[in-house]
C-alpha cells in the first residue's frame, strides 16, 4: 500500500530526475588528462603519471580547495582498476572505518583492490590515523587522503612514512579561463561579461575550481543581455572584485612587483605597487604574510630586526584594522625596502635542505649522542664529547655532521649589514676548528 510519504519520496526523485546536474557535477573530468591544472603531477613527466605506470602507491594530496584532489583520486582508481571507496573523515566513525576494511578485505580476496579515499584526512586523531597502517601494510587498501593543511604538522610520522606526499597547486588565471571556457560551450553560450568583468570573476575565485563553477552558473542565470563590467558584476554578486587596473594585471603579477622593488631597494616603487594592491582590494594580511616572508629571504641576518618589525607592523594592523593599520604595513615596506640585502641564510637553507634529502640516512656520530643506558655506553655513544663551555674560550672544535660525510659549507655571509659582524664570527670559529682538527 503506497502512503503519503512514498508519493512524496517518488515526486521529489521526479523533480530531482528533471532537474540538470550542477556544472560542476557535469564538467567533472573524465580521465586525467582532462583534469585542468596540476600539469608538475599529471603532466608527461608529472609524478602521477610516472607512478601509474607500475604499482599506485598510497598518497596524500596536499592543497586548497577546489583544484581537483576528489576527481584524481577516482581517475586514479579508474587508471589503476581498483575499487573506489569515498568517506569523510568529518562523518566517519571507528565502527564505520571497521565495516570500509571488512569490505576492503573481502573484495581483495575475489580479486578487486580497493583504494579508499579519505577527504579531510587530518580530521582524524592520531590513534584513527594508526588504525589504517596494517591494512596499508598487508594491501587490503591503496590509501589517499585529501587534506588542505599541512600534513607535517596534521598526519603522524608513521603514517606519513606509508605515503607519498603530493602538492596540489592553487589554478592559475590561464587554468582558470580554460575552465571558463569549458563552461561555456556546456551551457551554449558565451557569459554576459565584458572583458575585465570576465577575469574580475576569476579572480573573485581565488585559485578554486569549484567556487568559479558555482559563479559562472549564477551569472548564466541572468539570461542574454549585454555584457556587463567588473562594478555590476561585484554588485550582483555581493562579492568584491579585486579591482587592480584594467591592463591585465594579475594578483601575482602584483606582489611579484611589490617583492622586486623591495628586494631592488626601492622605497618609492614598493609603495606604489603596495598602494595599488591595498587600492585594489587586496587583503591587508596577505600582503602583512607576505611582507613578512621578504624580510625573511631578502633581508635575513643583514638586519634581524626586519622580521621583527614586519611581525609588530602585522600585529598593529590586526589592533588597528583598516584603514589606519595599513600604515603599519606602508612603514614596513619602506624599512624593508631600505634595510640590507642579504638571502645568504635562505641559500643555505635550501643547500642544507637539499644534502639533507640524499644524505637523510646517516647517522649523528657517537660522541654527539646521549647514553642513558649502560648498553649504549658500551657501545661508545657520548664517548669524547668535549663540552664547549668547559673551554677556556667556549669552543671545542668537534665535528657534528655524520662520520665519514665531508664537511659542507652552506652559510656564506655577505659583508653588508649586521651579515658583517656574523663573518668575522663565522671566519673566527673556521680557523678555530681547524687548528683543533674538527674541520674535517
Amino acid at each position: 500500500m503506497t502512503d503519503l510519504f512514498d508519493i512524496g519520496a517518488a515526486r521529489a526523485s521526479d523533480a530531482a530526475e528533471a532537474r540538470p546536474a550542477p556544472l560542476a557535477d557535469r564538467l567533472r573530468p573524465a580521465t586525467l588528462d582532462q583534469v585542468i591544472g596540476q600539469a608538475h603531477l599529471l603532466g608527461p613527466e608529472g609524478a602521477l603519471t610516472v607512478m601509474l605506470q607500475g604499482q599506485l602507491p598510497s598518497l596524500i594530496l596536499w592543497g586548497p580547495p577546489g583544484v581537483g584532489k576528489t576527481t584524481i583520486a577516482r581517475l586514479l582508481a579508474d587508471r589503476a582498476g581498483l575499487h573506489f571507496v569515498q568517506i569523510s573523515a568529518i562523518f566517519t566513525g571507528v565502527a564505520d572505518l571497521r565495516k570500509v576494511f571488512d569490505t576492503a578485505r573481502h573484495r581483495r580476496a575475489n580479486g578487486q583492490g580497493t583504494l579508499l579515499f579519505v577527504d579531510e584526512i587530518h580530521r582524524f586523531n592520531k590513534a584513527q590515523q594508526d588504525g589504517f597502517l596494517p591494512h596499508m601494510e598487508d594491501g587490503t587498501i591503496t590509501l589517499v587522503g585529501a587534506t588542505t593543511e599541512n600534513p607535517s604538522f596534521e598526519l603522524n610520522a608513521a603514517l606519513m612514512s606509508r605515503a607519498q606526499v603530493l602538492t596540489l597547486e592553487r589554478l592559475s588565471l590561464r587554468d582558470m579561463e580554460l575552465m571558463t571556457q569549458r563552461a561555456e560551450k556546456d551551457l551554449g553560450a558565451k557569459l554576459p561579461l565584458d572583458g575585465d568583468a570576465r577575469e574580475a570573476m576569476q579572480e573573485m575565485a581565488d585559485g578554486d575550481g569549484r567556487a568559479l563553477l558555482n559563479l559562472i552558473e549564477q551569472v548564466a542565470a541572468w539570461g542574454a543581455m549585454k555584457p556587463v563590467d567588473r562594478d555590476t558584476l561585484a554588485r550582483r554578486l555581493q562579492r568584491r572584485a579585486a579591482q587592480y587596473d584594467k591592463s591585465g594585471d594579475s594578483h601575482f603579477n602584483l606582489i611579484s612587483a611589490l617583492h622586486k622593488s623591495v628586494r631592488g631597494s626601492d622605497p618609492d616603487a614598493a609603495l606604489y605597487w603596495l598602494a595599488r594592491m591595498l587600492k585594489g582590494g587586496e587583503d591587508p594580511r596577505y600582503l602583512a604574510r607576505r611582507v613578512t616572508r621578504m624580510a625573511i629571504e631578502d633581508i635575513g641576518l643583514a638586519d634581524p630586526q626586519a622580521q621583527a618589525v614586519c611581525l609588530q607592523a602585522w600585529g598593529t594592523f590586526e589592533r588597528l584594522g583598516s584603514p589606519e593599520g595599513e600604515l603599519a604595513i606602508a612603514n614596513a615596506v619602506v624599512y624593508l625596502a631600505l634595510a640590507p640585502k642579504s638571502n645568504a641564510a635562505y641559500a643555505a637553507y635550501k643547500a642544507a635542505m637539499k644534502q639533507a634529502g640524499s644524505t637523510g640516512s646517516e647517522p649523528p656520530p657517537k660522541h654527539i649522542l646521549n647514553a642513558p643506558t649502560k648498553m649504549m655506553k658500551e657501545q661508545g655513544y657520548g664517548s669524547g664529547y668535549a663540552y664547549d663551555h668547559d673551554q677556556a674560550d667556549g669552543f671545542s672544535g668537534q665535528t657534528y655532521f655524520p662520520d665519514g660525510m665531508k664537511r659542507p659549507v652552506y652559510y656564506v655571509p655577505v659583508d653588508r649589514g649586521f651579515e658583517r659582524e656574523l663573518g668575522k664570527r663565522l671566519d673566527w670559529f673556521v680557523a678555530q676548528r681547524a687548528k683543533r682538527g674538527g674541520g674535517g
